[in-house]
């Protein structure tokens, strides 16, 4: 099993930081993995550049689309773009785990329409998603899958 895992993700409201640090809590106190965050919206603000991960990882992002419903027009991500270059940079999505999506269901077909979009564009699964900031049984079905996968790794 490898002992290292990364969180990468992105975040503009602060709800998927949110769930991001409440996971990474979970998987301290649930194993002996070195879990390592990346905040790839800081990355860009700081200006520092994309860089080879190392070890296996999960994305997480929220949904921003623009306009529409998402089903015959407003699938267009906007906001969140900087995660996919990432992922996409030295073929760090060979790496992905997989990508857990957040939003609103309110939103209805657009909700978690983001995660969808990455799963089939770097070939790697919807893991699973959470509304909001998600709640604690959120954060443990998430953990427990990834520690599912890191058992597997």
């Amino acid at each position: 099993m490898n002992n290292k895992l990364y969180l990468v993700y992105i975040s503009l409201s602060g709800n998927t930081e949110s769930f991001v640090k409440r996971l990474t809590t979970f998987l301290q106190f649930q194993s002996d993995l070195d879990v390592e965050t990346v905040h790839v919206k800081d990355l860009v603000k700081q200006e520092i550049p994309f860089y080879a991960l190392d070890a296996p990882f999960a994305a997480f992002l929220p949904t921003y689309l623009e306009g529409g419903n998402g089903v015959d027009n407003g699938d267009v991500e906007i906001l969140t773009n900087p995660l996919g270059d990432f992922i996409a940079y030295k073929d760090n999505y060979k790496r992905c785990l997989g990508v857990v999506g957040s939003g609103n269901r309110n939103f209805n077909h657009q909700y978690c329409l983001t995660a969808k979009q990455y799963a089939e564009r770097f070939g790697f699964p919807v893991l699973d998603n959470f509304e909001l900031r998600g709640l604690q049984n959120d954060i443990e079905r998430v953990g427990r899958k990834l520690l599912d996968l890191m058992a597997a790794e």
